[in-house]
C-alpha cells in the first residue's frame, strides 16, 4: 500500500551515494519499470517550449536502457509533441500528465471536457494576450504559459480572473511557470505509473520528475519505489532523492546500467 510521508520526515537524499546504490541494486532485482517526466527532467527548461531536446549524451543511454527495461516517459506535454523529441523509443509514452494514452477513447472524452474552459479562454483571449500569457491546447489538457511575461504577478491574477467560476469538472494545476488544465477524472502520473507499472509486469518502478504535477508521485509512491526530484525548486518535496540538475541525468542514467549489469541483467 502507498504510504504518504508526513511533512516532518520529508528528507530529500542526495543521490550518488553507497546507501542509494543499495536502494537502487535492491528496486533493479525486480526488474522495475524505469519512468521519466520530460521537461526539466530529461531536458533542460527552455524559454521557448518548442525548442525542447533531450541532450544527445542523455539520449544514448536512455536507448541503450530501454533495450534492457521497460522505460517509459510521462510529460505534461501531448504525445505527439514529446515522442519525436526524446531520441530514443520508450517502451510507452503517457501525455497530459497522465491523461492522455494512446489509442485510448478516454482520451478523447477528457478532452471534451475541456470545451467549457476552451470557450472561457476564447473570449477572455484578448485579456490574456495583454498578459503574455501563451495558450497551448494539448487535447487532454491546456496550458497557460506566462515564463515569457514580463509581469509574472499580473499573468497569475490575470489567469486567476479568467477561471474564476470554472467547473468542478475541471482541474486547475500548477507549474513551472504554467497553469495546466486536465479533467477532474483524468489520471494523474501517480495513477499512470501504477498502471504502466501492472503493463509492464514489473515488479516496482524508478520515477523521476521535477516539477509539482510530479509531486503525485513522490508523495504516493509505493515502498519498493525509488523516487528522484530533479532540482531544488520543490520545498518540502516527497521525492526520496535529489539529482542538482538535468546535467547530471547521464550520470544517473550511466548508475542505472552499470548496477543493472552488475546483477547480471
Amino acid at each position: 500500500m502507498a504510504r504518504v510521508r508526513a511533512p516532518s520526515e520529508v528528507r530529500l537524499q542526495p543521490l550518488f551515494t553507497a546507501q542509494a546504490d543499495d536502494h537502487l541494486r535492491r528496486v533493479l532485482c525486480q526488474r522495475p519499470l524505469l519512468a521519466f517526466d520530460f521537461d526539466g527532467t530529461l531536458a533542460p527548461i527552455v524559454s521557448r517550449p518548442g525548442a525542447a531536446r533531450v541532450p544527445a549524451a542523455t539520449g544514448r543511454r536512455l536507448r541503450t536502457l530501454a533495450e534492457q527495461l521497460p522505460v517509459a516517459v510521462i510529460s505534461g506535454r501531448s504525445i505527439a509533441d514529446v515522442s519525436w523529441r526524446l531520441g530514443f523509443k520508450p517502451w510507452q509514452i503517457v501525455g497530459s500528465h497522465g491523461a492522455e494514452v494512446l489509442d485510448d477513447p478516454a482520451t478523447a472524452r477528457l478532452s471534451t471536457t475541456l470545451d467549457s474552459a476552451r470557450r472561457r479562454l476564447e473570449t477572455s483571449a484578448a485579456l490574456l494576450r495583454r498578459a503574455a500569457v501563451t495558450v497551448e491546447d494539448k487535447g487532454a489538457s491546456i496550458a497557460l504559459h506566462y515564463r515569457r511575461s514580463p509581469d509574472h504577478e499580473l499573468a497569475l491574477n490575470t489567469i486567476a480572473k479568467v477561471l474564476d467560476g470554472l467547473g468542478s469538472e475541471i482541474h486547475v494545476g500548477g507549474g513551472k511557470m504554467v497553469v495546466n488544465l486536465t479533467a477532474a477524472m483524468a489520471n494523474d502520473k501517480a495513477k499512470a505509473l501504477r498502471t504502466l507499472v501492472r503493463l509492464a509486469g514489473a515488479g516496482a518502478a524508478v520515477f523521476v520528475g521535477d516539477d509539482r504535477n510530479d509531486e503525485p508521485v513522490f508523495s504516493a509512491g509505493e515502498p519498493d519505489w525509488l523516487t528522484v526530484c530533479v532540482g531544488r525548486e520543490l520545498a518540502n518535496s516527497q521525492a526520496q532523492y535529489l539529482l542538482d540538475s538535468t546535467a547530471d541525468m547521464p550520470r544517473l542514467l550511466e548508475r542505472l546500467l552499470s548496477v543493472w549489469r552488475s546483477i547480471g541483467g
